[in-house]
């Protein structure tokens, strides 16, 4: 018999997931899709269920000096008008779903679903975004890189919860959101593209690009990166056709009902090369 928890608090909670095993739900926008069932009857869960959004200490954005801190069941709609919230992360999130979905969906729930469309996990993966894994007898901090492992696959386990998001504070000079989809807003993504550039003087500080629905997670290339920092920006674009070149090994879509691979690598290194230009 599939057991229905509400715990009161996270001690609560993470208490539950240490004793059995549950499949954790916050707004429950994917998993009720994942797990619908016909006209006027209950959702498919075969596993005992936690619901969590309820968890109201688990609901905060605090800003420091170096830092924001999200906790895990701030629903998007929050962050959409929180001032502390960096913009790259509101323009992305102005076009995730409709106002409706947004109010109970949390960047946890797409952390924990792992989808390579997931858009929030571009300006996560962008921005160097640490996750919060907490159970009853120990805490990890761990890069939003190596939680994500595929579709649907993480290194969260069984009995942790993901209780905040922390996002270090970066001064870009110019970021850049694009999302390729049937429609602006409560679509899923073809193609999604986040970057950011600093540039200092004329010299490139830091820049960084990432990419969702090409691959099995998000791309994000370090070295790639690393090779185009402390040039000047013309020698940036004069590096146009190799940066394509680089970036075109790591684009490896798959064709589905939404697109298929050959748009979605031609559309990649399209944005790649708008966003350089732009710069």
């Amino acid at each position: 018999m599939v057991k229905q928890i509400i715990p009161k608090n996270l001690k609560e909670a993470i208490t539950y997931l240490n004793q059995e095993d549950y499949q954790v739900i916050a707004g429950g926008t994917d998993l009720m899709i994942q797990k619908r069932n016909t006209a006027d009857l209950p959702p498919l869960f075969n596993t005992n269920i936690l619901y969590a959004f309820n968890l109201d200490e688990l609901k905060y954005v605090i800003k420091d000096e170096t830092k924001i801190r999200i906790g895990s069941m701030t629903s998007l709609e929050t962050l959409l008008h929180h001032p502390d919230v960096p913009q790259l992360l509101k323009d992305v999130i102005i076009e995730m779903a409709s106002p409706g979905i947004r109010n109970v969906a949390t960047l946890a729930g797409n952390i924990a679903n792992a989808s390579p469309a997931g858009d929030s996990l571009v300006a996560l993966y962008l921005m160097d975004a640490i996750v919060v894994l907490s159970s009853l007898n120990q805490e990890r901090q761990i890069p939003i890189s190596k939680v994500i492992l595929g579709p649907r696959k993480t290194s969260i386990a069984k009995n942790e919860l993901i209780t905040e998001i922390i996002l270090p504070i970066h001064n870009f000079s110019q970021t850049s959101w694009v999302k390729v989809g049937g429609r602006r807003a409560d679509a899923i993504s073809k193609v999604s593209f986040a970057g950011a550039v600093k540039i200092n003087s004329g010299t490139v500080i830091d820049i960084r690009i990432a990419l969702g629905a090409i691959f099995m997670t998000v791309v994000r290339n370090l070295e790639i990166e690393n090779r185009y920092k402390n040039i000047s920006v013309q020698e940036l674009k004069d590096n146009m056709q190799q940066i394509l070149n680089d970036y075109q090994k790591l684009i490896k879509p798959i064709d589905d009902q939404r697109s298929n691979k050959i748009y979605r690598s031609q559309v990649a290194l399209n944005l790649i090369e708008d966003f350089i230009r732009k710069i």
